[in-house]
C-alpha cells in the first residue's frame, strides 16, 4: 500500500535539520491531503481538508503561495486533533509514505503529532520520494549544485513524464494527485528498484500489465483556494466599519503647519544599494526646508563623519538649519556569533539621540563586522540590550522583525517581537509605516496600526529612500544589477533565473507635501516624526587628536601630570633622548645646534606633541633592532633636528638647510605628520610590534572607498543594459582622462572651466559624447544612467600605509570593520577624516628600494666579506657621479625614466645638491627650468639674483628658486617674517589661498623695503614666487629620496652584478620588468644565467664567476617551500650530482612532481651531465615519464632509509635499489626548448626564437613597442615589423563572417591583433601557432570617429624574407684590403652561392675620403643565412638592400 500525501503550511522552518520536537522551528500545518493506493495503483481512499488555525494566524507571504487565508481556514477547516486522527488511521493501513520532497511534510506532520501528544508510526514507515538525484538525472535540468542536475519541482517532473503542464501547484489536493500520477508512472518505468519497493522481479511485469498505458489523472475537482479566500475577504470588507478616523482633507488640514523629516535614507555608503550622495541628500533636505534628515545605511556607519560635517558646514552659511540624525539599519539575527547557518536577521533602524548614542551605534556596528560578519554584518538582541542607551528604534521596512513576522510567521510572533522592543526602549520605540504602493505593505500596515492602538506604540511615516528623484529609479535598478552581476533584462523575483530588484519606483526622497498626502488619513504618523527630531541633539564628531599614553622611565615622570593631565614627563624624556642622540650625531654641540634643538623642543612642548615623537622613535628603534631597513626620512619631517637626533630621520637638516617650521609651524598648531619608509618585507614586522605594544584593539588600518569612475560607470551600465562590448569601449574612450561625466554634463562654471582647458581633440570627443547622450537608443541611455551612477561607492579596501593608534579600545572612538586579508581592525572612516575624528594616524610605507639595498648589502657580504653601511656611503664618490653623468640610471630610484636619463647626461652632476635639485625639478611645472639650471651649472648662462641678499639661499640652485624652503628662508631674511609666517606664506602660495596672500603681500613689501631692498624688485620677486610656489617642491622630501637614489647608484657603480641581482629579485613578480632589467644587464656586460639546481637560491644571486643567476622561486609551479628545502639540503650536504642524487636527498613532500617538472623545463638540471631536458619527459611503455620514475626511486630510497630495517644479527641493513635506466631520445629542438622555458618562467632565457632571424629583422622599420604609443602620431605611415605568433583564435562573428585574433611577440613586447573580412581571407593561412611573421601595415583614421585602425598590407613568413625582400648585397672593402687572396676568397664564397640577387661592391679610401661603387654584371647570388654567417665570421662588411 502507498500513502501519497502533501501538506500546506504557514511557511518554512528556520533550520531544516532541527528535530520534530522543536515546535518553535517547524511551521504549522493548515492543509492535509492524501490518497491511499494498493500495490497496482488502484485508489483505496482519499481525503483532503483545511486545518483551523488555533493560536496562530496564516502569514500573508504563505497565503500568497497557496491561497489559504486565516479566515478561509477558520471557516472551512477542521480541528487539528480531528485531522491528525484521520491521518493516523491512513498511516496504519500503508506500507510506504510517498511524496514530492516528502521529508518536509513528514517533519511538519511529525511536529504536529508531537504538539498534541498523539502516538503514531509516521517516522517508522519507509519513504519513497519523487524528488531525488535519480529524478534529477531523469529530467536533466541544468543549474544544480556542484555542476549536477537540479532537483525537479513537481511541475517540472510532471511536464517531463507527461509533456503536460501542471498548473495548480501549492494546493495540497492537486499536488497529491499530480504526485500520485508521477509516482505510479515512475514505477511503470522501473525508476524505483525492487529493493526500494520490497518486491520481486515479477512485480514490475504485473504492474505494467495492470497499467499498460500512461497513468491517467483520477479527475478530482480541486477548489481554487485563492478565489475562495478573495470571496471571504470581500465579504468581511463589506461588514467592516470605517476605522479611518480622519478623511484626507481633514488630515491635510491638521498637518498644514507640521514639518516632516525623512528618517530612513540610504546613501552611497550602503555599497551598491543606493545612488544618493551625501551632498545631494543634504541639499534635497534643505530645498524642502526639512528640519532634519537621517542617514541610515545598511550595517555600516562609514558615512557618519562626512554626513555630520556636510550638514554642519551647510548650517554655517545657510539660513535654514538642518539637524543631522545619525542612524544605522542593523541586521539583527538570533545569535550574531553563530556562523554555522546563514541568518541575515531582520533589518531594524537605530538612531542616535546624542553623542553617547552615536558611540553606542559605533560599538554595535563594530561588533557587527568584527564578531558577526557572515554574508552580512550582524548583531543580536543581546548586543542591542547592552548598547541601547540614548538610542531610538524604528521597526524597519518589510525586512524588519515585526513586519517580516507579520508576513511570514503570523501576528502572534510579530506581537511578541513588538513587546520585546517596547519593553527595552519604552517611549523611544516607534512603528514605521511605509507606503510604497505595495499589497504586502498594506497588509503589514493594517496590523501595525492595530498593534499601535493595542500597545500604545506611536507610528511614524517613513519612505525607504534609495535614490533622490523618481526618474533615478531605473539608474538605481542598474546599480542593483551591477552589485549582483545581473543583466537588467533578468526578471525580478526569487530563485534561480530571477534577480533582486525593488518592486516599483516609489523608493525616492519624497517631498514633505508628497508624504503628507500619502499619510493624510493617519496624520499622527507625520507629526510623530517631529517628536523624534526633537529628541535628537546636534553634535560634532570632530575632536582633538588623542595620543596613546607612552610609558616613560620613572626618573622623568612628573607628579603634576597626574593632576592636570600634563605632558611634563614626556617632554623631559624627549629632551633627554634628543640630547643623548645629538651627542652621537654632532659630537661637540655648538651654540647654533643647541639653539635649534631647544627651539624645536619648545615648539613640540607648546603644541603638545612630545608623545608623538616618543611613539615614532620607539617603533623605529625597534625596527632597526629587528633588522628592518628604515628610510632616511620622508617629507617635511626631515626638517626636524629632534627627529634626526632620535634616528627617526637620517638626513642632517642643518647641513641641507631643511626647516623645522615646514614640518611643525609654531604659530599654527597642527598635527605633525611623520611618514616612515620601511623595506617592504619588514613593514609587517614593525606593524606586529606596534600591535603587540599597544594591543590589537588599539591599532587599525584605514578604510578606502572605491568609487565608480566615469569610464567604469559607462562600462558597468553597458554590461547591465547588454550594450555590445565594443560599443561600450568606444563610448568610454570618448571621456578624456581625469574628466568626470559631471564635468561634461553640468552647468556649473567650475566644471565648464575644466572642459574649456582641454585640448582641441579632447573637446571634439566630448562633443560627440554629449550628442550621443541626446539620442533615444541604448547607447544614449547608457551615458545618461552612467552620469547618475558615477561616484557611487563600489567597494571598500584598505589604505596602503595608514595606521591608526588609539589611547584605548578603538571602538570607543570610531566604528571599525575587519581587513579582508587579516584579523586587523580597519576604521570605517577614511583617510580624509580620521585625524579630524581625533585619531593618531601614522604612515608605515613599504618601499621596495630599501629591500633592494638591503638584499644587495647581503649579497656583497656573502661574496666579498665586505660589510657595507649605505647610511655612510661617501657623498663625493666619483664612480657614482660618473654613472649619473652617463645617464646609466636604469634601476636607480627616482632617476630611471628616459627623460631623467637625458637630463642627467646634460647636467653631469658633480655634487649631491645637483641630485636633490633634479629630483625636485623633474615634475610637471618646474621641468621648464631644467635647461636653465643645466646651463647655469656649466656657466653657459649667467647666474643672476634679483637682490644680492638672495645669493645665500639660491647659490646652491644657481639662482633658481627650486624649493619651498628657499621661499620661506628668503621671506625671513628679506622681510623679517617669523618662522611661522614664512610657513603660512609657503602654504598659501602652494594652495593659491588668495585672501591670505593679499594680506601678506603688503607686509612683505613694506618690511623688506624697510630693510633697504628695492620695492620694484620686491614686486617682481613676489610675482615670481606666486608663479613658481605652486610647483616648488619640498626640499626635505627631495633630499631624503635623493639620498636613497645615491645609495642605489653607489651600489650599482661598485657592485653591479650584486645590485642587478637584487633589482631582478625585487621585480620577480613582474616578468616584463625582469625582461627589461635583463636587457640592462646585457648592456652592462653582465651575463644572466637561467636557474641551476646547484647554484640558484630563492632569489636572483651572483655566482663565483660574477654572472647573475636566476632564482628558483622565479620558476612557476615550484614554490618557496620546495626551493628552501632544496637549498637547505644543498648547504648541508653539498651539490647534487645527478637527478637520482637529487631525488634521494630532496624532501619530496614539498618538492613534488610539479616542482621537478618545472625545474627541468627551466633548465635547472642542465648541470647534470648525463641527462638532457627531453629525457626527463620521455615516456616508458607504462606511460610513466623518466622524471616520475626517478622520483619514485628517490621516494623508495628515503622510505627504506627512514625505516632502517634491522637484520637477524642486529645489524642495520640497507636495501640497494637500482637507479632507473636513463632513456635514449632526441634532444629538444630550439623552439621546443624555448617554449618549455617560457611556459615555466614567462620569458626566454637561453635564447630567443627570433635570434635565428637577425638578418631578416633588418627589413623591419619598427617593432611592436610602436603599438604602445599614441597611434594618432603615426597616421598614414607604412610600417613593417616581425614576431612570433604565440596565440591565435579563429572565430565567426554573429553575422557569419570569419575573423581572427592573434598575439604577436617580439624581443620586448607582445600585441594582440584582430583581422577581419577580406584581410582575414587573404592572410588566414599565415595564422598558425609559432609561425614567424613579417607584417607590413599602415595606420588609418576612421571616418566615423577619431579612432585609429590598422590596415594590413602584407604578411610574409620570416624564412622567406631574404628571398623576397633582398634585392642586392653590397660588400664593403677598404682599399688597403684589395689583395689577391682577398679577391680569391670572396670569389670562392660567392660562386658557392649562385642565384638571382644582384651583387655590388663599395671600395673606399679612408685617407683620401674617396668611395667607388662597382656593380657586378656577371655574378648573381642567393642570399641565405649560411652566406651571411660566413661573411660575418670572416669580418667582411656588407649591407642588405
Amino acid at each position: 500500500m502507498y500513502l501519497i500525501f502533501d501538506t500546506e503550511t504557514t511557511g518554512l522552518p528556520k533550520s531544516w535539520n532541527a528535530p520534530i520536537t522543536d515546535t518553535d522551528n517547524w511551521p504549522r500545518c493548515i492543509q492535509i491531503a492524501w490518497q491511499l493506493h494498493d500495490d497496482f495503483g488502484n485508489l483505496i481512499s482519499r481525503r483532503d481538508f483545511l486545518i483551523k488555525p488555533d493560536g496562530f494566524n496564516i502569514p500573508f507571504d504563505a497565503e500568497r503561495i497557496h491561497g489559504i487565508s486565516t479566515e478561509l481556514a477558520q471557516e472551512q477547516g477542521i480541528s487539528l486533533q480531528d485531522g491528525l486522527i484521520l491521518f493516523n488511521e491512513a498511516l496504519q493501513k500503508t506500507t510506504f509514505l510517498v511524496g514530492q520532497n516528502v521529508g518536509f511534510d513528514i517533519n511538519i506532520i511529525g511536529c504536529e503529532f508531537h504538539r498534541l501528544g498523539i502516538e503514531n508510526n509516521l517516522t517508522k514507515l519507509p519513504v519513497l520520494d519523487t524528488c531525488t538525484e535519480k529524478t534529477a538525472s531523469l529530467c536533466k535540468l541544468p543549474g544544480g549544485r556542484g555542476g549536477k542536475f537540479k532537483l525537479p519541482t513537481l511541475t517540472e517532473l510532471h511536464k517531463h513524464l507527461f509533456n503536460v503542464d501542471f498548473e495548480e501547484a501549492h494546493n495540497a489536493t492537486a499536488d497529491v494527485e499530480a504526485t500520485t500520477r508521477c509516482f505510479l508512472e515512475l514505477i511503470r518505468f522501473k525508476e524505483f528498484t525492487k529493493e526500494e519497493l520490497k518486491k520481486d522481479e515479477t512485480y514490475f511485469k504485473n504492474f505494467k500489465e495492470a497499467n499498460p498505458s500512461q497513468i491517467q489523472v483520477i479527475g478530482i475537482k480541486h477548489v481554487n483556494l485563492k478565489k475562495e479566500t478573495e470571496k471571504i475577504r470581500k465579504r468581511l470588507e463589506n461588514l467592516k466599519d470605517d476605522i479611518t478616523s480622519k478623511t484626507n482633507s481633514e488630515g491635510l488640514s491638521e498637518l498644514k503647519d507640521t514639518a516632516f523629516s525623512h528618517l530612513h535614507n540610504h546613501t552611497q555608503f550602503s555599497v551598491l544599494q543606493s545612488t544618493i550622495q551625501i551632498d545631494a541628500l543634504v541639499q534635497a533636505a534643505a530645498q524642502d526646508k526639512m528640519p532634519a534628515v537621517a542617514m541610515t545605511d545598511t550595517g555600516n556607519m562609514m558615512a557618519a563623519f562626512h554626513f555630520v560635517n556636510t550638514i554642519l558646514n551647510h548650517n554655517k552659511i545657510a539660513k535654514h538649519q538642518i539637524k543631522p540624525i545619525i542612524g544605522c539599519e542593523f541586521n539583527i539575527c538570533e545569535d550574531h556569533k553563530n556562523k554555522s547557518i546563514k541568518d541575515n536577521g531582520f533589518q531594524v533602524v537605530l538612531l542616535a539621540k546624542n553623542k553617547n548614542g552615536y558611540h553606542n551605534l559605533a560599538k554595535m556596528s563594530s561588533i557587527a563586522f568584527i564578531d558577526g560578519f557572515y554574508y552580512v554584518p550582524r548583531i543580536d538582541r543581546e548586543v542591542v540590550k547592552k548598547y541601547k542607551e540614548d538610542i531610538i528604534v524604528l521597526s524597519g521596512n518589510l525586512y524588519g522583525e515585526i513586519p517580516n513576522k507579520i508576513l511570514n510567521l503570523g501576528e502572534n510572533q510579530a506581537e511578541k517581537a513588538l513587546l520585546w522592543w517596547k519593553q527595552e526602549f519604552q517611549e523611544d520605540f516607534y512603528l514605521e509605516i511605509m507606503r510604497h504602493n505595495q499589497q504586502d505593505e498594506t497588509i503589514v500596515n493594517e496590523t501595525l496600526l492595530k498593534f499601535s492602538k493595542n500597545h500604545n506604540v506611536k507610528v511614524v511615516a517613513t519612505n525607504n529612500t534609495f535614490y533622490l528623484d523618481k526618474k533615478d529609479a531605473n539608474a538605481h535598478d542598474i546599480l542593483l544589477c551591477v552589485k549582483d552581476g545581473e543583466k537588467q533584462t533578468t526578471p525580478i523575483g526569487k530563485g534561480r533565473g530571477y534577480r533582486y530588484g525593488l518592486p516599483n519606483e516609489e523608493y525616492y526622497f519624497k517631498s514633505t507635501n508628497d508624504m503628507k498626502k500619502i499619510f493624510a488619513d493617519i496624520p499622527e504618523a507625520i507629526s510623530n516624526v517631529q517628536e523624534i527630531v526633537d529628541k535628537v541633539e546636534i553634535f560634532s564628531l570632530a575632536r582633538e587628536v588623542l595620543l596613546p599614553a607612552f610609558d616613560i622611565p620613572k626618573e622623568f615622570q612628573s607628579s603634576e601630570d597626574a593632576i592636570d593631565a600634563g605632558k611634563r614627563g614626556e617632554n623631559n624624556y624627549l629632551r633627554h633622548l634628543t640630547y643623548q642622540g645629538a651627542k652621537k650625531r654632532y659630537g661637540e654641540l655648538s651654540e647654533s645646534i643647541i639653539e635649534r634643538i631647544d627651539f624645536e623642543l619648545e615648539v613640540i612642548k607648546k603644541t603638545g606633541y612630545p608623545g608623538y615623537f616618543l611613539i615614532v622613535e620607539d617603533f623605529i628603534r625597534e625596527a632597526r633592532n629587528m633588522d628592518v631597513a628604515v628610510g632616511p626620512g620622508r617629507g617635511s619631517a626631515a626638517g626636524s633636528v629632534v627627529a634626526y637626533c632620535l634616528w627617526i630621520t637620517n638626513i642632517d637638516p642643518i647641513k641641507y638647510d631643511l626647516l623645522f617650521e615646514r614640518f611643525l609651524n609654531p604659530e599654527r598648531v597642527s598635527m605633525p605628520d611623520i611618514d616612515i619608509d620601511f623595506d617592504d618585507e619588514g613593514r609587517s614586522k614593525v606593524l606586529d610590534y606596534v600591535i603587540k605594544k599597544y594591543g590589537a584593539n588599539q591599532v587599525a588600518q584605514i578604510i578606502t572607498y572605491g568609487t565608480m569612475a566615469a569610464k567604469s560607470s559607462i562600462r558597468d551600465t553597458a554590461r547591465v543594459l547588454d550594450l555590445p562590448l565594443f560599443e561600450a569601449d568606444r563610448i568610454a574612450k570618448l571621456i578624456p582622462n581625469i574628466i568626470k561625466l559631471q564635468h561634461i554634463f553640468s552647468d556649473d562654471e567650475k566644471n565648464k572651466a575644466k572642459i574649456d582647458g582641454l585640448r582641441a581633440e579632447d573637446k571634439l570627443m566630448i562633443e560627440e559624447l554629449v550628442l550621443l547622450s541626446k539620442g533615444n537608443n541604448l547607447a544614449s541611455e547608457t551615458v545618461n544612467k552612467a552620469c547618475i551612477l558615477e561616484g557611487s561607492m563600489r567597494n571598500t579596501g584598505t589604505h596602503a600605509c595608514g595606521v591608526i593608534i588609539t589611547p584605548g579600545d578603538i571602538t570607543n572612538y570610531v566604528p571599525v570593520t575587519l581587513a579582508k586579508d587579516s584579523d586587523m581592525y580597519v576604521t570605517q572612516f577614511d583617510n580624509s577624516v580620521v585625524e579630524s575624528a581625533g585619531l593618531l594616524k601614522m604612515d608605515f610605507l613599504g618601499l621596495k628600494t630599501l629591500t633592494l639595498i638591503k638584499d644587495t648589502v647581503k649579497i656583497v657580504k656573502a661574496r666579498h666579506a665586505v660589510e657595507l653601511d649605505p647610511e655612510n656611503f661617501p657623498l663625493d664618490d666619483e664612480k657614482t657621479y660618473e654613472l649619473f653623468q652617463k645617464g646609466e640610471t636604469i634601476g636607480i630610484f627616482q632617476y630611471e625614466s628616459l627623460g631623467m636619463q637625458k637630463h642627467m647626461r646634460a647636467l653631469k652632476p658633480t655634487v649631491f645638491g645637483d641630485l636633490i635639485a633634479m629630483n625636485a625639478l623633474y615634475r610637471p611645472g618646474p621641468m621648464e627650468y631644467i635647461p636653465s639650471f643645466i646651463h647655469r651649472k656649466h656657466g653657459t648662462e649667467v647666474i643672476e639674483y634679483d637682490l644680492p641678499a638672495m645669493e645665500e639661499y639660491l647659490a646652491e640652485t644657481y639662482g633658481i628658486t627650486v624649493y619651498q624652503e628657499q621661499v620661506m628662508l628668503l621671506s625671513q631674511k628679506l622681510a623679517n617674517f617669523s618662522k611661522g609666517e614664512a610657513d603660512v606664506l609657503r602654504k598659501a602660495m602652494g594652495k593659491k589661498q588668495v585672501s591670505v596672500l593679499d594680506k601678506m603681500k603688503p607686509k612683505f613689501i613694506e618690511q623688506a623695503s624697510e630693510n633697504g631692498h628695492d620695492a620694484i624688485k620686491l614686486e617682481k620677486i613676489w610675482k615670481d614666487w606666486e608663479a613658481f610656489a605652486m610647483y616648488a617642491f619640498n626640499k626635505s622630501h627631495s633630499t631624503c629620496y635623493a639620498m636613497i637614489a645615491y645609495q642605489t647608484a653607489y651600489l650599482k657603480a661598485h657592485y653591479p652584478a650584486e645590485y642587478m641581482a637584487s633589482v631582478l629579485s625585487n621585480n620577480m613578480s613582474d616578468i616584463k620588468q625582469v625582461s627589461f632589467f635583463m636587457e640592462e644587464c646585457r648592456r652592462m656586460g653582465l651575463e644572466v644565467l637561467g636557474p641551476d639546481i646547484n647554484e640558484s637560491y630563492l632569489k636572483f644571486s651572483v655566482n663565483k664567476k660574477g654572472a647573475v643567476r636566476f632564482g628558483m622561486a622565479a620558476v612557476k609551479g615550484v614554490g618557496a617551500h620546495a626551493v628552501k628545502s632544496i637549498i637547505d639540503e644543498r648547504k648541508e650536504n653539498g651539490n647534487y650530482s645527478s637527478i637520482f642524487d637529487l631525488a634521494k636527498r630532496a624532501d619530496l613532500r614539498v618538492a613534488n612532481k610539479r616542482s621537478f617538472e618545472s625545474l627541468a623545463k627551466a633548465g635547472a638540471f642542465d648541470s647534470f651531465s648525463d641527462t638532457h631536458r627531453a629525457q626527463y619527459f620521455a615516456i616508458d611503455e607504462k606511460g610513466i615519464t623518466f622524471l616520475e620514475r626517478a622520483m619514485k626511486f628517490g621516494s623508495k630510497f628515503q622510505e627504506n632509509k627512514n625505516s632502517t630495517q634491522v637484520s637477524l644479527f642486529g645489524e642495520t641493513s640497507t636495501i640497494q635499489f637500482a637507479e632507473p635506466e636513463i632513456p635514449n631520445c632526441e634532444t629538444w629542438g630550439t623552439m621546443e626548448l624555448l617554449s618549455q622555458e617560457k611556459e615555466v618562467i614567462g620569458i626566454y632565457i637561453s635564447a630567443h626564437p627570433l635570434d635565428d632571424f637577425k638578418n631578416e629583422l633588418v627589413f623591419c622599420n619598427t617593432n611592436l613597442s610602436i603599438f604602445k604609443e599614441d597611434l594618432k602620431t603615426h597616421t598614414g605611415k607604412n610600417i613593417s615589423f616581425a614576431g612570433i605568433i604565440t596565440d591565435v583564435q579563429h572565430r565567426v562573428a554573429k553575422t557569419g563572417n570569419p575573423w581572427a585574433s592573434f598575439i604577436l611577440e617580439d624581443y620586448n613586447e607582445s600585441y594582440e591583433f584582430r583581422i577581419f573580412k577580406e584581410d582575414y581571407l587573404k592572410f588566414k593561412h599565415f595564422l598558425s601557432l609559432k609561425n614567424f611573421l613579417f607584417i607590413r601595415t599602415t595606420f588609418k583614421k576612421n571616418f566615423y570617429n577619431d579612432e585609429i585602425s590598422i590596415n594590413f598590407i602584407d604578411f610574409k613568413l620570416l624564412t622567406d624574407i631574404l628571398d623576397n625582400c633582398c634585392e642586392k648585397l653590397t660588400i664593403q672593402i677598404p682599399l688597403e684590403e684589395i689583395k689577391e687572396d682577398t679577391i680569391l676568397n670572396l670569389e670562392t664564397i660567392l660562386k658557392n652561392n649562385p642565384g638571382k640577387t644582384s651583387l655590388k661592391f663599395t671600395i673606399w679610401d679612408e685617407n683620401e675620403k674617396i668611395e667607388v661603387n662597382l656593380p657586378s654584371r656577371n655574378t648573381k647570388i642567393t642570399i641565405s643565412n649560411a652566406l651571411l654567417t660566413i661573411l660575418q665570421k670572416q669580418q667582411i662588411n656588407y649591407k642588405l638592400n
